[in-house]
């Protein structure tokens, strides 16, 4: 996964924007695009779209403090690059959009529940201690599911955005 100069400047770039994007939405719990441009870079770049993904989440820890809240960061993006990398490459075109909005909400319902295993560890919670808290954020798993799904709707422009200055600029 060798980068070359243009390469770690979009990259960088890439990553800038989902930190950007996470704070001008912050007014909103739950509502953020960071889903939105995980599925987006990794249709575009697969495995390269990590440098993007992790400077995210590098820059959340230097500007918001790594503490506990930030480790399970660590894993739960991988989760949905991860998801986006299993997706077949050649889906028709119509239902492409709907298959990123439903990938990007189904990441956005299990927050909470893909968080868990790292509060469980990192505070010595028992199973069900585990189970109430993930019962406890249900409601605001919710919001996140619903609005990934119609901010999903970026997806498709994003990756054609992307796909264009790719060509234009040279990869």
């Amino acid at each position: 996964m060798k980068l070359n100069t243009r390469e770690m400047a979009v990259f960088a770039m890439l990553g800038a924007v989902m930190y950007a994007s996470k704070i001008i939405l912050e007014f909103a719990p739950n509502i953020h695009l960071l889903g939105v441009f995980t599925i987006a870079f990794t249709v575009v770049y697969g495995v390269k779209a990590l440098y993007p993904i992790y400077l995210y989440v590098l820059l959340n820890g230097i500007f918001c403090g790594f503490a506990s809240w930030w480790i399970p960061h660590l894993y739960l993006w991988a989760v949905l690059w991860g998801g986006v990398m299993l997706l077949p490459r050649k889906m028709p075109q119509k239902i492409r959009p709907f298959v990123y909005m439903a990938v990007c909400a189904s990441h956005g319902f299990l927050y909470g529940t893909l968080y868990a295993p790292a509060q469980a560890i990192l505070f010595g919670m028992s199973f069900q201690s585990t189970i109430a808290w993930i019962v406890a954020g249900l409601p605001w798993d919710c919001i996140h599911g619903i609005s990934n799904f119609f901010c999903g709707i970026l997806i498709v422009p994003i990756i054609s955005a992307l796909k264009l200055a790719d060509k234009y600029c040279g990869t």
